[in-house]
C-alpha cells in the first residue's frame, strides 16, 4: 500500500461533477484508472504529471504535492513555452500598429479569443470579453449593467454558496441603486432548494448570480433548471464559472445564461487573465466600465464613439500574453478530453471520499449528491491551520481558513 503522502499526491484535488455512476476503482496506484463505459480514454496520471514542472519541487524534503488547485492551479511545460515564444518573438501591443511583431501579437491574441469562444461553445468571438479574471468579470456586470438597470426595490438573487466574489459587488451595487439582495438557502448537504429558490422569485427579480460549482463545498448547481426559472420571472442571469470550466464541458449556449465568467488560473492558465462571457444581445447594451485607448471608435472634447463589443470592455492595454496563455491552456485540456478528465476525476473523488470517512474524528463539509471532487472536511481536535501545517511537513499543499466564502461555512457552523 502506499504511503500516505504518496496517496495525498494521487488524490489531486481538481473538481468534477459527480453526476454519472461509475465502475470500481480495481487498483487505484495502476498508472491509468479506467472510466466508465466505453467512453472516453483513461487518463495517463503519469505522463500528466510529467507535463507540469513545480511538481519535481521539494517541500521540505519531500515531493511537492499540490491539493490547492480551488484556489489556482499549477502549469503546465506547454503553457510555460508559450508564454516564453511569446515574449521571444511576438511581444507587441495589439490593434494599433502596421509593424510585424504588432500582427502577430494581434493573432495570437484574436486567436485566443477563439480557443475561448469554441472552449465554452459560444456563438461569436464578438461575445468573449478578456478581463483580469472571474473576480473582475462579476464588477464589470455588476457596475456596468447593474448601476445603470437597477432602481430601488429591484431584487439581486444569489445564493447562499457563493464566494466573496460575488457577493460584494453586488453589496456595493445594492448601496449604490437601493435594490435588495435576496439568498436562495441550502440544505444540510449543501444542495441547493428549488422550491424556496421559486418562492423567492417575483417581479421585482433583474438579475439572479449564482456559481455552477462551490469553491467550498463542490456542489454542482443545477444550472439549466435555475437558469430557466428566472428567465421565467423576467430576470437577467450571472453564471460564476470559475469552479467548473477545468473540470467539466461547459456549453454556454445550453445553459442559456447571459453572462458567464471564469478564471484562467483556475484552468491551468496564468494569473491575471479571465474569460467574460455575454450575449451580443446584452453585452451590445452594456455601457462601458472603464475608459481608454483600444475601446474607441472617436473621441473629441464634446463626446466619444465605443467599438462594439469586445473591444468597448477592453480598455487600455491588456494581458496580452497571458490572454495566449490561457489559449494554450484550452489547448492542453482539450487534448486531454473534458469528458476523460470529469470521469477520472470522478473516480477520484469516490475513492476519496470513501477514504477520508473512515478517519477517526473527520466530518466531511458538504455532501451533495451533485458535487465536484472538492473534500472539505474539518478534524475534532485540530484547528484547520494545524492540519494545513501538518500536512506541509509532508510536503503536502491543501487550503485552510475560511475560503472566501464565509457565508456558507457559517451554514455548517463553521
Amino acid at each position: 500500500m502506499p504511503s500516505a503522502a504518496d496517496a495525498a499526491y494521487y488524490f489531486l484535488s481538481y473538481q468534477t461533477p459527480h453526476t454519472h455512476a461509475v465502475a470500481p476503482v480495481k487498483d487505484p496506484w495502476s498508472t491509468t484508472i479506467p472510466v466508465a463505459g466505453a467512453g472516453p480514454s483513461p487518463i495517463d496520471f503519469h505522463r500528466v504529471r510529467r507535463d507540469f514542472p513545480i511538481l519535481d519541487e521539494r517541500v521540505n524534503g519531500r515531493r511537492l504535492i499540490w491539493l490547492d488547485n480551488a484556489a489556482t492551479t499549477q502549469k503546465p511545460r506547454q503553457v510555460i513555452e508559450r508564454l516564453s515564444h511569446f515574449y521571444e518573438h511576438e511581444n507587441s501591443n495589439i490593434h494599433r500598429a502596421a509593424h510585424a511583431l504588432a500582427a502577430r501579437a494581434t493573432d495570437a491574441y484574436e486567436a485566443a479569443r477563439d480557443k475561448v469562444r469554441a472552449f465554452l461553445n459560444a456563438g461569436r468571438s464578438e461575445e468573449i470579453v478578456f478581463v483580469r479574471g472571474a473576480t473582475e468579470a462579476i464588477n464589470l456586470i455588476a457596475h456596468s449593467w447593474g448601476r445603470a438597470t437597477l432602481q430601488p426595490g429591484d431584487e439581486i438573487v444569489l445564493s447562499h454558496l457563493e464566494h466573496h466574489a460575488n457577493i460584494v459587488p453586488w453589496q456595493q451595487v445594492a448601496a449604490a441603486t437601493g435594490a435588495v439582495i435576496k439568498v436562495i438557502p441550502v440544505d444540510d448537504d449543501g444542495q441547493i432548494l428549488l422550491d424556496a429558490y421559486g418562492a423567492l422569485l417575483s417581479p421585482k427579480t433583474r438579475i439572479v448570480s449564482f456559481t455552477q460549482v462551490s469553491n467550498a463545498l463542490g456542489t454542482v448547481t443545477p444550472v439549466q433548471q435555475m437558469t430557466r426559472m428566472a428567465h421565467g420571472a423576467g430576470a437577467r442571469v450571472l453564471v460564476d464559472g470559475a469552479q467548473a470550466v477545468s473540470h467539466m464541458p461547459v456549453d454556454v449556449r445550453a445553459l442559456g445564461a447571459d453572462w458567464y465568467v471564469f478564471s484562467g488560473h483556475k484552468v491551468f492558465a496564468p494569473t491575471g487573465i479571465g474569460v467574460l462571457y455575454g450575449t451580443s444581445e446584452i453585452l451590445g447594451q452594456m455601457p462601458p466600465w472603464q475608459g481608454g485607448g483600444n475601446m474607441i471608435a472617436d473621441v473629441t472634447f464634446e463626446k466619444t464613439r465605443y467599438q462594439p463589443p469586445p473591444l468597448k470592455f477592453e480598455a487600455g492595454t491588456g494581458n496580452i500574453a497571458d490572454a495566449v496563455g490561457l489559449g494554450a491552456a484550452i489547448d492542453y485540456v482539450t487534448s486531454l478530453g473534458m469528458p476523460a478528465i470529469a470521469a477520472y476525476e470522478h473516480q477520484l473523488l469516490v475513492y476519496g471520499t470513501r477514504l477520508l470517512q473512515g478517519v477517526p474524528g473527520l466530518r466531511l463539509i458538504g455532501t451533495a449528491s451533485e458535487k465536484a471532487g472538492v473534500l472539505s472536511f474539518v478534524l475534532d481536535g485540530y484547528a484547520t491551520t494545524e492540519v494545513g501545517k501538518a500536512l506541509d511537513q509532508d510536503g503536502i499543499a491543501v487550503r485552510s481558513g475560511h475560503h472566501c466564502a464565509q457565508p456558507i461555512l457559517r451554514r455548517f457552523g463553521l
